[in-house]
């Protein structure tokens, strides 16, 4: 159960947004009111965060437009949903362009990471250590 829509919340209350993943991005690809939320909150400071298939949500609105993105997409779902600049993509695990990260799913730590330090949170980045 949701606290609130995106239509209830005041923008300028906000410091972040987190967008997660999903199985099927495609099911919300018509709100336009979501849409709508993610331009207007990327024309504040808000820092947004995009994991796994979820920059597809930014790209749809306008937001990556220009900006270097990773995604948890193959290269053959970004050309059908046509709203991806594929010559901005990037095989990195997390992309950071301004107050704007993006992720793919299985880079979650680093992803945390980046979006704790872009709140200037305090919190010990060895926490839990990748293995490679």
């Amino acid at each position: 159960m949701v606290d609130s829509t995106v239509s209830e919340i005041n923008v300028k209350e906000i410091d972040s947004i987190l967008l997660p993943g999903c199985m099927d991005i495609i099911t919300i690809i018509d709100g336009q009111g979501l849409f709508k939320f993610i331009k207007q909150v990327a024309s504040e400071e808000t820092v947004i965060a995009s994991i796994s298939s979820s920059p597809f949500l930014l790209a749809k609105a306008g937001v990556l437009k220009g900006k270097k993105f990773t995604v948890g997409l193959t290269k053959e779902n970004m050309e059908k949903l046509g709203v991806f600049e594929t010559e901005n993509y990037s095989d990195e695990l997390v992309v950071q362009v301004g107050n704007i990260i993006t992720a793919r799913g299985r880079g979650f730590i680093r992803f945390g990471i980046y979006l704790g330090k872009a709140l200037n949170l305090e919190f010990d980045e060895k926490w839990y250590q990748e293995k490679f």
